[in-house]
């Protein structure tokens, strides 16, 4: 017998507030044409007055938690990837987990930018699998607007606001083919820091910061990085990329996106898109369109699915999951 993460559920949670890129092009230096041309982006949503990130990573979790039919005091693990909490401390996991009125769990952040989806899952199977938990809820959100410099139109026009979440569940298999997480992979290199990163934090300048990128390097890496990721895993897991009934990657960038799928020769009706409505969601962008693919009918339980993403860090990592 095999003990395996199984994914019970999903769920996702949206801002109230939908910018589309005429709107955004009233403040900003930039247009539709511009904006899609080079992102694929059309649509994100803001976080508005009295929406947080542990708001929102609050209620993609009671999404998760019903499609799973798991109660809240089921929960004995929660990990939230953010990279923008609440507050520097305590950690936001601990702020989901009083709304959730779950009196004792573990409860902590991971923060691995855009890839903290794949660190927070890989961090939980391990747990499950290890015996420290036996049901966990992880969760990807942030409010990356609160991190933009609204005057730098080749970065503000790329980010939005969410939250994504899954409920996972250690489960005995003895098929080598069962449900469940097959394989993870993760990566880091510090030496890249400089490319993408926030110019401020509590050690260095006591600010927030804003968000700093330089998108032609940070390109060029990431389709590198997840073409590589990606294969690793599948080898891993004894598979190789005509196996995959779905991608769900980072919502980046619809290049980045193309350019992976070319280099795997990944046929580009398997991947899961939901950059041009969501737009880049940092450690929210995996859950929240898996959850998209799962609430719409293409992914379905038995399915092979990669999860992959790449963010500031540089971070990287890929999973593969028989839904």
């Amino acid at each position: 017998m095999t003990l395996r993460s199984v994914f019970l559920g999903t769920g996702s949670a949206l801002p109230r507030r939908r910018v589309t890129n005429a709107e955004l092009a009233l403040q900003v230096d930039t247009s539709d044409e511009w904006i899609v041309a080079r992102t694929g982006i059309r649509d994100r949503y803001i976080a508005g007055e009295g929406e947080t990130t542990a708001s929102l990573a609050t209620d993609a979790a009671r999404a998760a938690l019903a499609a799973a039919n798991v109660a809240p005091g089921e929960i004995d693990l929660i990990i939230l990837a953010t990279a923008t909490p609440d507050q520097t401390f305590p950690a936001s996991a601990t702020i989901v987990q009083a709304s959730l009125g779950i009196n004792d769990c573990i409860a902590f952040d991971v923060a691995a930018v855009c890839s903290g989806f794949l660190y927070a899952v890989t961090v939980a199977d391990n747990m499950l699998r290890g015996g420290a938990a036996k049901t966990a809820l992880v969760i990807g959100a942030e409010t990356m607007s609160r991190l933009l410099d609204w005057e730098d139109r080749a970065t503000c026009v790329l980010f939005g606001d969410g939250a994504g979440a899954v409920v996972l569940r250690a489960q005995e298999t003895d098929d080598a083919t069962g449900r469940g997480i097959l394989a993870s992979r993760l990566h880091a290199d510090g030496r890249y820091n400089a490319l993408l990163n926030v110019d401020g934090g509590p050690s260095t300048t006591g600010t927030v910061g804003k968000l700093r990128m330089k998108g032609q390097d940070v390109f060029r890496h990431a389709v590198v990085n997840l073409a590589g990721v990606m294969r690793e895993v599948l080898e891993s897991a004894g598979l190789v990329a005509n196996d995959i009934d779905w991608l769900v990657p980072h919502q980046a960038n619809a290049r980045i996106l193309d350019a992976t799928a070319r280099k795997l020769g990944l046929d580009p009706a398997r991947i899961v898109v939901t950059v041009d409505r969501h737009a880049n969601t940092s450690a929210a962008s995996v859950p929240l369109a898996l959850d998209t693919a799962v609430r719409d009918g293409r992914i379905k339980p038995g399915d092979l699915i990669v999860l992959e993403a790449m963010g500031g860090g540089f971070t990287w990592g890929a999973c593969v999951v028989r839904y």
